[in-house]
Parts: C-alpha cells; structure tokens; sequence
C-alpha cells in the first residue's frame, strides 16, 4: 500500500527565512503579490518589513489586513473581491494559523468563486487557486505545510473543514524570529496545539511510515522546549525547536490525519469562540484517556518521544506518564477549563449533541484509534466540562 505526500514546493527554514521573500518569488515567477494578515501584524511592524523588502527588489504590492481570529465565510469576503478585482499572481501570508487559512480561501474563491460551503469536506479541492506563500508567526497550526483550511459558517456556527492539493502552500518561510514577541498564551496555545498535532497524526488510523517519522520527530522538539518557549519568552533555542517542531506536526497530520480531539475542537471553536489551539488543550487529556485502550503501543511511542517515558517503561506505565504530562502541561500553562473559560454550563450541555454530530460530520473522528459514537462524544463533552 502506498501513502501520497504533499508538500510545500519550497520551504525556507531558521533564522531570517522570512527575508528570502523576493528570492522565492522570482524563483516562483511572481511578480504581483496580496499580502493577506491582520492587524496584528500591521501593528509590530511586520507587514511593512516584507513590503519594504519587496518594494527594493521593484516588486508591487498590497495588503488586506482584515482577516479575524477565527475566520468566517464573511470576513474573507473583502479578500475575496480584492482579488477579483485586481491583477495578483499570488498571495503571501503572513501571520498565525488564521490568516494562512484565510489567504487559502482567499486564494481559492478569488479564482474561482462560489462560497466557502460549496468547498467544505467531503469535496476534495485539487484546483489550484492562487500560488500561496506562508510565512508563520506563530509555532503552531503548522498551516504553512498543510492542505487544509479551516473556515466557519457564521450562519450556521459550523467549523467547515476545507481540504485538498488547492490549500497547499507552494512556499512556506519557517524564521523562528517572528515568533520572539509572541505573549506567553499565544505561546502555550499554539504549542499546545502542534503537539495535539504531532500525537494524533501518530495514532491516526491514517498514518504511514513517512508521517509517523514527522509526527516523532515534532514530539521530540515540542515537548521539552514548550514549557521554556511559554517561561522565557527570548529562549532562542527553544523558540526555534518550536517553529521546526509545528512545520513537522502539520507536515505528519496534513498526510495522515487529525483525530477526535480537532474534531471535537472546532465545535466548542464555533460556538463559543474559544482559540482553536486553547479548545485542543482543553480536550486534549480526557481524549487521550479515552483512546488509548485502542492504541496503548502507539501513545506510548508519544510518551518517549517526549521523554516522560524511558525505553524499558511498560506500555501501561509509559501511558500513566504521558496523561500526567498532559495534565501538568495544562496546568503549568494555565488552560482554563470550559468553565473558567466563561463558557455557561447551561448552553455549553445544550449544544453537546450539535456539537457532537458536527463533529463527526467532519470525518476527524472516524480516524482516531478509537472511533466514538454520538452518544460517547456527547459524554466525552460532559468530562472535559466537569474536569479539574
């Protein structure tokens, strides 16, 4: 049996990766390029870092900076007829996940139009849109080196899951300096994030030889430097394992899978505005409790690779390990639960069985190593809830 990998074209990675800009458009052929982010990154600077190099190289170039925290069908709307209307030959974008969703969209509907829905899984989206360069400003999502987008339908509060070769990246410029400013809970959660990444890309009933070796390999540079990345802000080092540890984590699930815990995430996303990468963390312990009866060999590789478990542990022993881990990780990065979160009891137990039927609608689910009914993700919500 064989695995299809898809990748970036071409990839930058380390410091001062993001200033090769110019370079990899020639190399592209591109000429016109929309920079698509947020204000964020309007603010620190960052956008006119990349439009100024562009500028000296004679290259032209706009900005949309509308896009939101978790993107809509709607925000990406003003994006969409900014491409229409002008004469782009690609899309740089530049930020955390959300943006890098957002100028997938963007690149995609711009070309061909329609609305986000007509693209949601199960359709397999192999048209290419626009040639998209990725430059993350965040350790995380690992969007830079995916074939999905995640986008919500705000009529409907539903986390679409978007997936196919057109969400590919054909660059991606992986420089572990843009993410020194990030504040400690952007840090955990989208640490927190690539290491749900990276450890359900490993259990998935999807994965290959080929994405287990990413998926490893990402455990081994997130888990000891997230704490490190979250305490200590400058950590250089720690910083930089991150970065290549998240690229490696959306590598391993974007050719294998996600599983129960993302596809149990978006919901609680959608409804209740919780970070994508903070509802993983939330979850993240009571789903790996759940599975791991289904795959104790498997989450106890996770355990190694992260180094809570010696090679001579037991798989049992090596398991006990690794919920600890997850839990102190929780802890020590202070993850709020639903309910610390602000989230009501009342609406969070109302919406448990919509939540639970979207979240099977997107097929995440049906990869984890142990694939739950309506009725267990309807409990696995009620212990996520009720957990300290």
């Amino acid at each position: 049996m064989s695995h299809r990998i898809v990748l970036p074209r071409l990839m930058e990675v380390g410091a001062g990766a993001s200033q090769q800009i110019v370079s990899v458009l020639h190399n592209l052929g591109c000429k016109r390029p929309l920079i698509v982010t947020d204000r964020m990154m309007v603010e620190l600077g960052y956008v006119a870092r990349i439009s100024e190099t562009l500028a000296k190289a004679d290259i032209p170039s706009d900005c949309f900076a509308d896009t939101l925290p978790e993107p809509t069908a709607a925000s990406i709307r003003a994006g969409v007829e900014m491409v229409r209307q002008g004469n782009y030959d690609s899309i740089i974008a530049l930020g955390g996940g959300s943006p890098i969703d957002s100028a997938k969209a963007i690149g995609i509907l711009g070309k061909f139009g329609g609305e986000m829905r007509d693209y949601r899984f199960p359709r397999d989206v192999s048209e290419a849109g626009l040639p998209l360069i990725a430059i993350p400003t965040t350790a995380g999502t690992g969007s830079e080196a995916t074939r999905f987008t995640i986008i919500t339908d705000e009529t409907s509060d539903e986390k679409m899951l978007c997936a196919g070769l057109g969400f590919m990246p054909v660059a991606a410029l992986i420089d572990y300096e843009l993410t020194l400013s990030l504040p400690p809970r952007v840090t955990a959660d989208t640490g927190i994030d690539a290491l749900t990444h990276a450890i359900e890309a490993y259990v998935s009933r999807k994965a290959s030889l080929y994405s287990d070796s990413q998926a490893l390999e990402a455990m081994r540079l997130l888990a000891p430097n997230l704490r490190a990345a979250y305490h200590e802000p400058g950590n250089r080092d720690a910083r930089e394992a991150m970065m290549l540890g998240a690229t490696l984590a959306g590598i391993a699930f974007s050719n294998a899978s996600v599983a129960l815990v993302h596809g149990m995430s978006r919901p609680i996303g959608a409804f209740f505005h919780v970070p994508h990468g903070l509802s993983n963390a939330m979850l993240l312990p009571a789903i790996t409790a759940f599975s791991i009866p289904a795959a104790p060999e498997r989450y106890a590789d996770c355990a190694r690779a992260m180094g809570v478990a010696g090679e001579g542990d037991s798989a049992e022993v090596a398991n006990d390990k690794l919920l600890t881990e997850l839990r102190a990780i929780n802890k020590e990065l202070q993850v709020p639960s639903p309910e610390q979160f602000g989230i009501t009891r009342e609406r969070f137990f109302e919406l448990r069985e919509t939540m639970a039927k979207q979240a099977l609608a997107s097929g995440s689910p049906g990869n984890n190593p142990r694939v739950p009914t309506e009725a267990e993700i309807i409990d696995l919500y009620e212990t996520v809830w009720n957990q300290e």
